[in-house]
C-alpha cells in the first residue's frame, strides 16, 4: 500500500491545505487546521484528534484558522510513487494526505447506503468518513471527480489467492501480502483469507499463522472451505480429505484462529450437520450452506439452525428441479439468507446472475479467485489438486471448475454491462453486502464513522483510484 504524490485520474485541481506514522521520521511538523464543516447531509460529531502536516511540496496548501486548542503533532515519511496513468483532466502536484489529515472528496456520483448522490461529496479525518451528502461540497474540495463515481472499497469474503500465491502455502504470510496487493490494486480493501480442504494439521497450523495477519488488520478474517463438505459435490476440494463434522475437528479448528474464524462452509445433510451448523454459530462465525446434496427441507432446516448464507449459489450444490427444489431455492427465497454468487460468465449465466439479483435473498459478490487472479495462465495448484488455466477459466483435469481468476471488480462490470444489473445494486452487492455477511460494521459503506475506503469509479465502471483508510493506494 502505496501513498500517492499526484491525485487520480479525472482529479480537478482544488487548492487544499491517511497513512500512519513510520518508525524512522523523526521531524514532527505543524498541525494544519481544518475549517469549519457545514452541515452535511450525513455527519458524525467531530473529535479532535492529532493532525499532522505534509512537508513542503509545489503544490499551493489552503489556508486554514488557528484551531481553539493546540494538539500534538506527529511525524511521518512522504514516500513517492509515480502519479496514475492517463489523466483525463488537468492535474497537479498536491501534498500526499496522512491519516490525519482532513480529506474533502466531491464526485459527480457517490453511493451511498441507502441513496444515491448526482453529485455528492465524502468528508474524511483521521482515516473515518465523518459526512457525506448530495449535492455542492461544504467547502472547497481537496480532490474533485466531477465524471466519476465514488464507492465504498470492495469487500471480498471468499477468495483463495491472487498474483501467483494462494493463502493455503506454505508461507502463509508472504502469500498473503501478495494476494493482499494484488486485489487491492483492483479496488479491493477488505479480504477474507478462504481456504481449501487440507488434512486438520495443515489445516490448523495454517488457520492459525493466518490468525495472525487478522490480529495485524491486513485480512478481515478467514473462511473454511472444507473439509465437512459433500463428496457428491466436492468441487476442486480432495475428495480423501473430507469428512463429516463432528464437534472436535469443528472446535479444534475454530480455536486454531483465536477468535478470527468468520465463515465455515458446511454440508448440512451430512451426519452431525445440523449441530455442526449450531456449534459453528456458537462461535460467533456464519455458518454458510455450499458444497452439498442437502434438498430443500434440509436446507430450510439448517437455516433455522441458524445458517445464514449460502455458498457460490448454483456452484458445487444439488440443482433445482421441479420436484426437489434443492438447496438454491431454499436460500434464495429467504431475506434473511446472503447468497453468494460468481459472476464472471463462466460460473453463472447472466440470467442466472440477475435472478440471484433480484431474489428476496441478499446478493454478495465474492470471486472464489485462486492463484492466477491477477497472474499468468498456466498451471497452478489449488490445495493438493492440479489446476489449468486457460481462456480465463480454471479447471481440474476432469473439467471441473476450481476456482475463478475473477476480481470484484470485472464482477461488478459483468454483473451491469452483461447481466443488466443497475450499478448501485452491482456495487452495493460488493461492499455492503458482503460486510454485512460477516458483521463488519464499518466496512462497505460511505457513512460517518466508517473507515475511509473509498474507490473512484470512471464511465466504465474501471477502478481508477483507491483510497483505504484514508490514503489514496497505487491503483491497477
Amino acid at each position: 500500500m502505496t501513498p500517492l504524490t499526484s491525485p487520480p485520474a479525472d482529479l480537478v485541481p482544488a487548492e487544499r491545505s491517511g497513512t500512519p506514522a513510520v518508525a524512522g521520521q523523526d521531524s514532527a511538523v505543524p498541525m494544519p487546521a481544518v475549517p469549519a464543516l457545514a452541515a452535511p447531509m450525513l455527519t458524525t460529531p467531530m473529535l479532535t484528534t492529532p493532525t499532522l502536516a505534509a512537508p513542503t511540496l509545489a503544490a499551493p496548501t489552503l489556508a486554514t484558522p488557528t484551531p481553539t486548542a493546540p494538539t500534538p503533532t506527529l511525524a511521518v515519511p512522504m514516500p513517492v510513487v509515480p502519479a496514475l496513468a492517463a489523466p483525463t483532466l488537468a492535474t497537479q502536484m498536491l501534498p500526499t494526505p496522512t491519516l490525519a489529515t482532513p480529506m474533502l472528496i466531491a464526485g459527480g456520483t457517490v453511493i451511498a447506503p441507502d441513496a444515491v448522490f448526482s453529485p455528492g461529496w465524502v468528508d474524511i479525518r483521521a482515516g473515518r468518513i465523518v459526512g457525506c451528502g448530495a449535492g455542492e461540497p461544504p467547502r472547497k474540495p481537496d480532490f474533485s471527480f466531477p465524471e466519476s463515481t465514488l464507492a465504498a472499497g470492495y469487500v471480498d469474503i471468499h477468495t483463495h489467492g491472487g498474483g501467483g500465491s494462494s493463502f493455503n502455502d506454505a508461507d502463509s504470510s508472504v502469500a498473503a501480502a501478495q494476494i493482499a496487493a494484488t486485489h487491492r490494486a483492483h479496488g479491493t480493501t477488505t479480504l477474507m483469507a478462504s481456504l481449501v480442504t487440507a488434512p486438520l494439521d495443515e489445516f490448523e497450523r495454517t488457520v492459525a499463522a493466518l490468525a495472525g495477519l487478522v490480529e495485524q488488520g491486513l485480512l478481515a478474517g478467514i473462511h473454511l472451505e472444507g473439509p465437512w463438505l459433500s463428496p457428491a459435490h466436492r468441487g476442486a476440494h480432495d475428495e480423501a480429505l473430507l469428512r463429516a463434522p463432528d464437534p472436535e475437528s469443528i472446535d479444534r479448528i475454530i480455536r486454531a484462529g483465536r477468535g478470527t474464524v468468520r465463515m465455515v462452509t458446511i454440508a448440512p445433510e451430512l451426519e452431525g450437520g445440523l449441530a455442526a451448523v449450531r456449534q459453528i454459530v456458537g462461535f460467533g462465525a456464519v455458518a454458510a450452506i455450499g458444497h452439498t446434496d442437502a434438498n430443500y427441507d434440509m436446507t430450510r432446516q439448517a437455516i433455522a439452525a441458524g445458517a445464514t448464507a449460502g455458498t457460490h449459489v448454483f456452484n458445487a450444490m444439488r440443482q433445482i428441479h421441479h420436484r426437489e427444489p434443492g438447496p438454491a431455492l431454499a436460500l434464495l427465497e429467504d431475506p434473511a439468507v446472503f447468497a453468494e454468487l460468481i459472476a464472471d460468465g463462466v460460473h453463472l449465466h447472466p440470467a442466472i446472475v440477475r435472478f440471484i439479483i433480484e431474489s428476496p435473498s441478499r446478493p454478495v459478490f465474492v470471486t472464489d479467485a485462486m492463484a492466477a487472479a491477477g497472474a499468468d495462465e498456466g498451471e497452478y495448484k489449488l490445495g493438493a489438486l492440479d489446476v489449468s488455466v486457460s481462456d480465463g477459466q480454471a479447471r481440474l483435469a476432469d473439467g471441473t471448475i476450481a476456482g475463478s481468476v475473477l476480481t470484484l471488480s470485472e464482477a461488478v462490470r459483468f454483473a451491469v454491462h452483461t447481466a443488466g444489473v443497475p450499478v448501485e445494486v452491482a456495487v452495493r452487492a460488493a461492499t455492503q453486502n458482503p460486510a454485512d455477511m460477516i458483521g463488519l460494521a464499518d466496512r462497505g459503506r460511505l457513512a460517518p464513522g466508517n473507515r475511509a475506503d473509498l474507490i473512484v469509479l470512471d464511465a466504465g465502471l474501471q477502478v481508477t483510484a483507491t483510497l483505504q483508510s484514508g490514503a489514496w493506494v497505487t491503483p491497477a
